[in-house]
């Protein structure tokens, strides 16, 4: 599904220019649940934003599903990435002023649907995380874990390619990062969905079936493993 072939990333400054991703090979399949994992500095971060579609300066050669979109505009590299990407940050990005089914909902206003057509859809993804009769709660009404769950189910709404999970864990407990990490396995088995779960975390790794090590802006490994 996504071909990363030599890429480098460099960051200039007046005074120097840093190589923060070094000759990255990677190659993601479809359905697969992958960790990346390295510490802070790594290039982690540099990565996803690669892979998600929001960094595209960089020497190499990015395939999605074998074709090349670094030449597209910005509006068609912007819809691509709402349409392809769903993401998942650490601290859950929920509009605080907006219900749970508000936040769901607004990527597929983003996509064009009008608000007579969303209902179904969203009721649907807020059931996929158990949240279904959480719609008409504010986020600061729900624990952080509820409120990660909205943020994934956010993230499906769109039913994309594959989802970014940044840290997905950081600012929960541990009983409650169990849940998460077992929500996302169903999603990933039951929906195929293909999951990149960035992580410094060895915890999580074991939830994966494939981990990639980055350290000083290189792979150091890639490896499968059992679940």
């Amino acid at each position: 599904m996504i071909d990363l072939i030599n890429v480098n990333k460099y960051y200039k400054t007046d005074e120097e220019t840093l190589h923060v991703l070094k000759d990255i090979n990677l190659h993601v399949n479809a359905g697969e649940m992958m960790a990346i994992m390295g510490p802070s500095g790594s290039g982690k971060s540099t990565l996803i934003n690669l892979l998600g579609f929001i960094d595209r300066k960089f020497e190499g050669e990015y395939l999605f599903e074998g074709q090349s979109l670094l030449s597209s505009s910005d509006d068609v590299l912007s819809k691509v990435r709402n349409q392809t990407v769903g993401f998942v940050f650490q601290n859950f990005s929920l509009i605080e002023n907006n219900t749970v089914f508000e936040n769901v909902e607004l990527p597929l206003l983003y996509n064009g649907y009008g608000l007579h057509q969303t209902k179904e859809k969203v009721l649907a993804a807020l059931d996929k995380v158990g949240l279904k009769n959480k719609a008409d709660k504010h986020p600061k009404q729900l624990s952080g874990g509820q409120q990660q769950r909205v943020a994934i189910a956010r993230a499906l709404i769109n039913q994309p390619k594959f989802i970014i999970a940044d840290e997905p864990t950081g600012a929960l407990d541990t009983h409650t990062s169990a849940d998460i990490m077992n929500l996302f396995v169903d999603l990933n088995k039951q929906e195929q969905s293909t999951i990149i779960l960035v992580t410094h975390d060895p915890e999580l790794v074991p939830y994966c079936d494939r981990l990639i090590s980055i350290r000083d802006g290189a792979i150091i490994e890639d490896k499968e493993l059992i679940r």
